[in-house]
């Protein structure tokens, strides 16, 4: 399944990493280079013709984060800064005031990973997210791999509470072959008729628990050609757009493979483009994560065709937006029933515990030393989640863990050799690192207790591993290691953290949240700092991104 991308070419075309490196640049766009851009693209508009303008926002991987929170920001040369940004309400009050400035054309989308993150939304199956997401005026959405988090009986449920449409061209349900959702929505602006076909994540049944999607049946890309050709020939769009939860590596390689594209909206992997990649005449924009972010698209067209585009990814922070009271309140009484509960004070820390890094993060040592200690076993493994916004230091609440660990699940504990951990660090570095982006799977690179990896990541698939100790010790391939993961429900009982063949696997009657509640019970504080338990000898300690 993870070679789908390759299906609509003989072989895929490779993208070359330096310039999908510069591509991704976090600096921001300049007017100077903006104006360059769309020069480039497309020739200026003259006045002999009427002209129409449009406007799509777009949000992506909200992660049911309702409220505002700490976000972590960075641009090349300059030191990171935290500032207080995200939640609906501000989201909310940006949507509005850009369908003020540009009234009747304005399309707004949601590029999925939205109703799971937050306690709040784990403790109400996402219904507590619902109204405040009809209040936000999306126009449509498709789902994420994490949709299914609550089942795909809940994931309908949700759909029909919706103001909106969720839509994907590849979800279906596996009994009857009938797709769960449109494939593709249309809409008129004036006279510009627009189409927006949506793509999910097919590797949702293997890279989430496998339970979470039972009963339904994801495809690759092969009906994507024909259904830009419907829209273009059948429906007359004048613009195509491809919305989809696949990750930007994946987006970018794909726009190489797919013809009819005026603009491809990428979520999945929370990548920050400030400026688009272009690929086949193609614009690939990711719009980060958590309602901290918004893109804007501005589009205008001369008789139908595209002459003009540019691009802003907004940082949404509380200097420079206002949240809305309205939409605050609705978020308010949603959350009431988990407040208390939420609030709920576990543990402290006197320093910053973040996760937005490709390698090692604060936050992940702790809860990996957690599951650690609560087992007892020679090593523990964190899975490498990308969400999760900063923790400030001060008081660790119950809404905390939530963020940490969306989705709570039992403790597993097994005997693996060493033979085994190795071969599961390469498949792993594949995941991450692969240089075909089809290759890539899952999140970012796991975070271990006990067991210190180094690496390189441009070495070939097999061969990327240079060392792995336990405890200080060199690994030994043949010895056999205690080791502690999540169960992944609908996994083989021998299966621990993707090892297959674990031996003696046991799982035990607490969760991870449960470990770090006792963990934090005997620690007083939770601060911890990068270790170099995982370090890549080609790579710098702090890598923001994947490509």
């Amino acid at each position: 399944m993870r070679k789908h991308l390759n299906l609509l070419t003989t072989s895929a075309t490779a993208i070359a990493s330096g310039a999908l490196i510069a591509a991704c640049s976090n600096a921001p766009a300049t007017p100077d280079s903006t104006l360059q851009q769309n020069a480039k693209a497309a020739p200026t508009p003259t006045t002999a013709h009427p002209t129409e303008e449009l406007t799509v926002l777009f949000v992506a991987d909200l992660h049911a984060q309702l409220y505002e929170h700490p976000e972590l920001f960075w641009q090349e040369g300059q030191e990171d800064r935290l500032e207080m940004a995200g939640g609906f309400a501000r989201v909310a009050a940006a949507i509005d005031a850009i369908k003020a400035e540009r009234p009747g054309r304005v399309l707004v989308l949601d590029g999925g990973d939205t109703l799971q993150g937050a306690g709040e939304a784990a403790l109400t199956e996402g219904a507590a997210v619902v109204p405040a997401l009809n209040a936000l005026g999306f126009d449509a959405a498709i789902p994420g791999n994490w949709e299914v988090a609550y089942g795909p009986e809940v994931l309908k449920q949700r759909a029909t509470e919706l103001d909106f449409p969720l839509f994907a061209a590849n979800l279906r349900d596996e009994a009857t072959g009938e797709r769960l959702f449109p494939p593709y929505i249309v809409r008129e602006f004036g006279d510009v008729k627009v189409g927006v076909l949506g793509y999910t994540d097919p590797d949702v049944p293997e890279r989430q628990p496998p339970a979470y999607s039972q009963g339904l049946s994801y495809q690759g890309p092969e009906e994507l050609p024909a259904l830009i050709e419907e829209l273009r020939t059948d429906h007359q769009a004048d613009l195509v757009l491809l919305l989809s939860h696949i990750g930007l590596a994946k987006a970018v390689q794909l726009s190489d493979e797919l013809e009819g594209i005026d603009v491809h909206l990428s979520s999945d992997t929370h990548e920050r483009t400030y400026e688009p990649i272009v690929k086949n005449d193609t614009w690939v924009v990711e719009p980060g994560a958590f309602g901290s972010f918004i893109g804007r698209l501005d589009l205008t067209l001369e008789d139908g065709n595209l002459i003009d585009k540019r691009w802003e990814l907004i940082e949404l922070t509380a200097e420079d937006f206002p949240e809305d009271p309205e939409v605050l309140a609705i978020i308010d009484e949603s959350t009431a029933p988990t407040r208390e509960e939420l609030s709920r004070v576990v543990g402290h820390t006197s320093g910053v515990l973040a996760r937005h890094n490709v390698i090692e993060t604060t936050l992940d040592n702790l809860l990996s030393d957690a599951l650690r200690d609560a087992t007892g076993t020679e090593i523990a493994l964190s899975n490498g989640f990308r969400f999760g916004n900063p923790l400030l230091p001060g008081p660790v609440v119950e809404g905390d863990l939530w963020k940490f660990y969306p989705v709570v699940t039992e403790l597993k504990t097994g005997e693996v050799t060493g033979a085994q951990i190795r071969a599961f660090w390469e498949r792993e570095l594949e995941n991450v690192f692969a240089k075909n982006p089809a290759d890539r799977f899952g999140g970012w690179i796991p975070r271990p207790s006990n067991m210190s990896v180094r690496f390189r990541a441009d070495a070939a698939p097999g061969e990327r591993v240079s060392e792995i100790r336990v405890g200080g010790e060199l690994l030994e391939d043949e010895r056999v290691y205690t080791l502690t993961a999540c169960e992944r429900e609908g996994d083989h009982p021998d299966t621990l953290c993707r090892i297959p063949n674990a031996r003696n696997t046991r799982i035990h009657t607490l969760d991870a949240h449960d470990a770090v509640r006792r963990y934090l019970q005997k620690h007083p504080d939770a601060t911890r700092h990068l270790e170099g338990r995982v370090v890549a000898e080609d790579r710098p300690q702090i890598l923001r991104s994947q490509h």
